[in-house]
């Protein structure tokens, strides 16, 4: 096994091609494959403009994806939730460590999976396996895990808005209501008439109503913060912009909580995080702040005419913190790397 070694699978799609950016710069990791159906055959540097030895790789096709990551330290799993259910176990027994960038392991019941997801789960042994990459709220699993569970893009924003705040008993677990907005790289990169240019631009409209996939797990996330189940509801919207999601939650104050506890519940949960940044206030918060960071941008207002009604704000990358950016803090802490390593550099500007 290479200690530093490590691979990104589907290395075509949005996440992939951000995954394979910032691995390709990172200072200890050493990307020694990517594999595309797509683009299997071309060098890196065609398509992404790396230059180096990450620009040299020529991408593998997904067929040979076994072969390729033999005695890799850890393979990014860039790839739609089936294709990961069934490649992490073949690359668990050949002794690789996984970062999958899917929700094929990210929920704890299987039985949620066809409902959610749309299939079966077939390996529901490695769902108690799985690790919740979620950092600033469960790092603590990370460094020894050998399956992680990278976060979806909305669960990131919505669960840094909102965990802290639970944790302390500061609002109630049954009023929250989370309406948030993607850039269209959220839908990823499969050719779709609804995600064309001229569908979007000038739109503005929310989609998956009442059944987005990312419930379950935003729901799954807050109920451990909270200790107790966790009632919500969430609506995703789509932007007409590239990259960023913008969050906000709305909470209802449980009696004696204030604006002073709630700040103070958001600086002892972050104040020392390296990627989440507490705003001023609700209003300053934007995805300008944060797109082609890895960072997560949070502020929060109480409503001047109902005091017990909270609102809290986040912006994060969907395709860094929501996706490449977090799998990478997530290898650096199973590598025991710094956890800012390779992440602090400039910011991304592809797509």
């Amino acid at each position: 096994m290479h200690e530093h070694t490590v691979g990104v699978v589907g290395a075509s799609g949005y996440a992939g091609i951000e995954a394979t950016r910032l691995l390709a710069y990172h200072p200890q990791a050493n990307l020694r494959f990517v594999t595309s159906d797509r683009w299997g055959g071309e060098r890196v540097a065609k398509r992404t403009g790396l230059g180096g030895a990450a620009g040299d790789l020529v991408y593998a096709s997904q067929e040979k994806v076994e072969d390729v990551a033999a005695g890799c330290a850890v393979v990014f799993l860039a790839t739609p939730a089936e294709v990961s259910l069934a490649l992490v176990p073949k690359l668990l027994a050949g002794g690789s460590r996984i970062v999958d960038l899917s929700g094929a392991f990210r929920l704890r019941d299987a039985a949620a999976y066809p409902k959610h997801y749309g299939f079966t789960h077939a390996a529901p042994a490695l769902l108690e396996l799985a690790v919740y990459g979620l950092p600033e709220l469960s790092r603590k699993g990370v460094p020894t895990a050998k399956l992680v569970a990278n976060p979806g893009c909305y669960p990131t924003a919505a669960a840094l808005s909102l965990a802290p705040l639970l944790a302390a008993g500061l609002v109630d677990p049954a009023s929250i209501v989370i309406d948030a907005a993607s850039g269209v790289t959220g839908a990823g990169r499969k050719a779709n008439e609804d995600f064309s240019f001229t569908e979007i631009e000038g739109d503005f409209r929310a989609y998956r109503v009442g059944r987005h996939q990312h419930s379950p797990e935003i729901t799954q996330t807050l109920s451990l913060r909270a200790g107790a189940p966790v009632s919500l509801t969430f609506t995703p919207h789509l932007l007409p912009v590239k990259r960023g999601i913008l969050s906000t939650a709305h909470a209802r104050l449980l009696k004696g909580a204030d604006a002073a506890a709630v700040a103070a519940a958001f600086d002892a949960a972050y104040g020392r995080e390296p990627f989440v940044t507490l705003a001023a206030s609700a209003d300053e918060v934007s995805l300008k702040s944060v797109v082609g960071t890895n960072r997560c941008q949070i502020g929060f207002a109480i409503d001047a005419e109902l005091p017990d009604r909270l609102s809290v704000v986040s912006s994060i990358d969907n395709l860094v913190k929501g996706a490449a950016g977090q799998a990478v803090q997530n290898l650096n802490l199973m590598m025991g790397w710094e956890e800012t390593s390779g992440l602090l550099a400039a910011r991304a500007f592809h797509p």
